[in-house]
């Protein structure tokens, strides 16, 4: 049996961790989310969730990972009591990982066509209504939503072909480090914008007038929902990495290391977008309309607005290839383990498979728009957002959750003594309680009240 690879260094376990968990949502949706539901007391709360919830559920896919040297079906089937089916679990999470990125390899095309428009000037003296019909064309377009999808997975079949630690390790590491530089320049100008105070008051300072606005449970239930969803546990996504690491260091710090990146990035995304809002008096919107109608907006009046656009969408690619390219690794370590493929081969099918397979995705923007599944004004990247997010991520990190304190599972003390082993912070025996009780109560409100909350 071949021997498996393993990452080269401490430092590209964590970035790679961490490029797989930081997405496109964190840069979006994040700053949003604390600007409307509390500014400061918003972070603080999702903090100790994440330290509650979301570094725990980290810790045991690491665990699974690092005990079974396999991916996360394979190593159900190894550490599963013999006759159990806790591995049909494992079925779930090739799809969800397959499916993720059927639309997330679109949606980063999205952000490579705003970088090469960036790049060229396309922005810089544009009306409003300009700019708001160049993201028009781009979503009318079959053609240029299927041709920047294919640039997006080329890209990362090749880097993943490369191999781990020459090629998904090295690129993920200049990446990320890139990615890192790129922000801190950006929020610094930003924060030096006249005016741009205001929105770091908007962002960050407690804002007890919005919290009984949104409501406190509804801010409660914001921040517990993105400290678990900001992660990506639940379908093998840090189950793949903790394969490839050695047992010299415990398990705990490194999670708490790459949740604690995760939400700087999330933090310093904000402190980019939402002061110059500010400084701009534009709203700082929601979603795709933020980065692709708003902020070009925004970059268009600004002085030096053409370099500062073309590396902010730098910085937003990197932040999604990180991530197509943390995933993908998953889907070609389950043809590796599964199929016996070799590295090149593997990449090769999983690319040929999801580059077919995000098609549909483009083109339920344009061409089969009618089609409008689950409810009124859904679209085909809606559907297959609520398989992953609402179904296999939440029960994903329940079964994952059970299998690690589950007497018919792995067990508590093989999770334990594989999350403790090596040297650094030890999880404490006197969490058993807390994990086998409060965790799954915590993951099945999570997931009820995602499906209830998604078509009330």
């Amino acid at each position: 049996m071949k021997e498996r690879e393993s990452i080269g260094s401490r430092l590209g376990f964590i970035l790679l961790s961490a490029g797989c968990a930081i997405g496109i949502g964190n840069v979006w949706r994040f700053p949003y989310m604390v600007g409307e539901n509390g500014g400061g007391l918003f972070v603080l709360v999702y903090v100790l969730f994440l330290l509650i919830l979301g570094v725990p559920i980290m810790t045991m896919e690491y665990a699974i990972g690092r005990s079974s040297r396999l991916s996360v079906l394979s190593a159900f089937k190894k550490l599963e009591p013999k006759g159990s089916k806790w591995h049909i679990y494992g079925y779930f999470a090739i799809a969800g990982n397959y499916i993720l990125l059927m639309f997330y390899s679109v949606v980063s095309g999205w952000i490579l066509r705003y970088f090469v428009l960036a790049l060229m000037g396309a922005f810089q003296g544009q009306s409003p209504e300009k700019i708001e019909e160049l993201y028009g064309t781009m979503m009318s377009s079959p053609r240029i939503l299927i041709f920047f999808m294919g640039v997006t997975m080329l890209i990362t079949v090749f880097i993943t072909s490369m191999g781990l630690e020459k090629g998904v390790e090295k690129i993920t590491k200049i990446m990320m480090i890139m990615l890192i530089i790129i922000m801190i320049g950006l929020g610094i100008y930003s924060l030096m914008l006249p005016g741009s105070i205001e929105g770091v008051k908007f962002y960050l300072m407690p804002n007890m007038e919005n919290v009984r606005k949104v409501g406190i449970g509804n801010v409660l239930y914001g921040a517990l929902n993105q400290s678990f969803f900001t992660l990506s546990l639940g379908m093998g996504g840090m189950e793949i990495f903790g394969s490839y690491i050695k047992k010299d260091r415990s398990l705990v710090g490194e999670a708490m290391l790459v949740a604690g990146l995760d939400t700087f990035v999330a933090i310093v995304a904000g402190l980019i977008t939402i002061p110059a809002c500010f400084a701009y008096g534009v709203a700082p919107d929601k979603g795709p309309s933020l980065i692709f109608i708003t902020l070009p907006n925004v970059f268009a009046s600004m002085r030096g607005g053409r370099i500062i656009g073309s590396l902010f969408f730098l910085f937003m690619y990197f932040a999604a290839l990180s991530t197509m390219v943390g995933v993908f690794e998953n889907d070609v370590s389950f043809s590796i383990d599964l199929l016996g493929y070799d590295r090149k081969r593997a990449a090769a099918f999983a690319g040929l498979v999801i580059t077919l397979g995000s098609i549909p995705c483009a083109l339920g923007f344009n061409l089969w728009s009618d089609f409008q599944p689950l409810k009124a004004g859904n679209c085909i990247m809606d559907l297959e957002d609520f398989f992953v997010s609402n179904l296999v991520l939440p029960i994903g990190s329940l079964i994952c959750c059970l299998f690690c304190t589950s007497k018919y599972g792995w067990g508590f003390d093989n999770y334990i003594e594989e999350v403790n082993s090596g040297v650094g912070i030890k999880m404490s025996l006197a969490l058993k309680w807390y994990f086998k009780l409060v965790l799954p109560v915590i993951l099945v409100f999570l997931t009820v009240f995602g499906l209830w909350s998604y078509f009330a």
